[in-house]
């Protein structure tokens, strides 16, 4: 009996544990072959679920990893539930601090303000720190990153000099780009790894088969989740225009199906210890998770522009990427409107006078009263645009004064 209750609880802490695993999706690639301005909608929700998806996985993945399984009761669920609640809105909070007191220390304090190395220095330092806390404090590092750099992004960059905030963007770009080279290298080094290959070579046609199951199910649950949601979503919705298309539905399901490095990471976590194992079955889950990654990247990512250029003829290619810099160093992170000075007027946004407006658009009602707040209170204290100091002898100035 007692043998038979490790089994259950290993088998159950194994499949729940795989399913936050294989929840991390790597929704880049379908990003980078849409058109924002073409089929915004779409692409809000591929890019909406794509920037939170890593973290939301790592945060249930960690959650799932302080319970004992066996014996799934409701007090147990709840318990579940409560820790994944508590590390995403801890995460969440400690990251908007971090990104809220580097924008107040760059806006009053004068030892880093005017100097591009301190100023760039200081940002680079503070996300760090962003990462530090949430390790020391057992929360989601990558989550606290990522909020942090949202907060940052709308109020700390603008209150840097101009230089600083060519400095910076050029320079996290360079980053992004060496880290992904250096995690695609990681992958495909360890898909060369003899250890784990040698062990499950002894069942091809288990390895094969476990394999192909779970990529089946992979393809299966993102169904089960994108096209319910579709149908239930568009319930709600009047216009056609608001509604996701079922064309659209298939390219959501179809951007969600690529794993990469996150589900690599975790997948390591949950079955090695410090990245060897010796047992069968963890070799198993580990070869079959580097299948499905590699897989997935080379032919759903193949794929996907074909795929969307027959699902949707009529759609255009992405504007080239020196037209995104030029884009992003124009408008605020936050902005809806394409006009940089209507982002410090709030007069032309309808507001909402009754219930039934804001239980029809509360998209506009909600972002109303976040921009009244945000010009009234936030970007005064904390800075942003509209509130970048001034530098004499600045690019800024000398376009004031008509390039003298």
């Amino acid at each position: 009996m007692f043998l038979f209750s490790l089994i259950v609880s290993v088998v159950v802490h194994t499949s729940v544990a795989l399913g936050a695993i294989f929840s991390a999706t790597d929704s880049v690639c379908t990003l980078q072959v849409l058109s924002q301005e073409d089929t915004p909608l779409l692409y809000s929700l591929v890019f909406g679920e794509g920037v939170v998806n890593d973290a939301t996985s790592v945060v249930l993945f960690n959650a799932i990893q302080r319970f004992d399984l066996s014996h799934i009761t409701s007090s147990i669920a709840l318990q579940l539930l409560g820790s994944f609640l508590y590390l995403f809105f801890t995460s969440t909070l400690l990251g908007i601090a971090i990104g809220l007191l580097s924008a107040y220390i760059i806006k009053k304090l004068y030892f880093g303000r005017h100097s591009t190395d301190r100023e760039v220095s200081l940002m680079m330092l503070m996300a760090y720190l962003s990462y530090v806390m949430a390790e020391l404090f057992d929360l989601s590092g990558i989550l606290t990153v990522f909020f942090c750099g949202i907060v940052m992004s709308h109020y700390t960059w603008h209150n840097v000099t101009e230089s600083s905030r060519v400095t910076t963007k050029h320079a996290f770009a360079a980053l992004s780009f060496i880290s992904e080279i250096f995690i695609f290298l990681y992958v495909g080094m360890d898909a060369l790894d003899i250890e784990k290959w040698r062990i499950v070579a002894k069942s091809p046609a288990t390895s094969a088969g476990v394999s192909s199951v779970m990529l089946g199910m992979v393809l299966l649950g993102r169904a089960a989740s994108v096209f319910p949601l579709s149908f239930i979503s568009n319930l709600f919705k009047k216009s056609d225009n608001d509604k996701i298309q079922f064309k659209e539905q298939i390219i959501i399901w179809w951007a969600g199906l690529i794993r990469g490095a996150v589900s690599m990471a975790l997948a390591y976590n949950q079955f090695t210890r410090a990245g060897y194992t010796q047992l069968q079955g963890n070799a198993f889950m580990i070869t079959s998770t580097i299948t499905i990654v590699l897989f997935s990247t080379v032919v759903f990512g193949l794929a996907t522009k074909p795929l969307i250029r027959w699902l949707l003829p009529g759609h255009t290619a992405r504007s080239s990427e020196l037209e995104d810099d030029a884009k992003a160093l124009s408008l605020p992170l936050l902005g809806i409107s394409q006009d940089p000075g209507a982002e410090t007027s709030t007069d032309n946004i309808q507001r909402p006078v009754s219930l039934r407006m804001l239980l029809t658009k509360p998209t506009n009602t909600v972002h109303y009263y976040w921009r009244k707040f945000d010009d009234g209170f936030m970007r005064p204290v904390f800075g942003g645009r509209g509130f970048t100091p001034f530098v004499p002898g600045s690019p800024i100035e000398r376009s004031l004064h008509g390039g003298k």
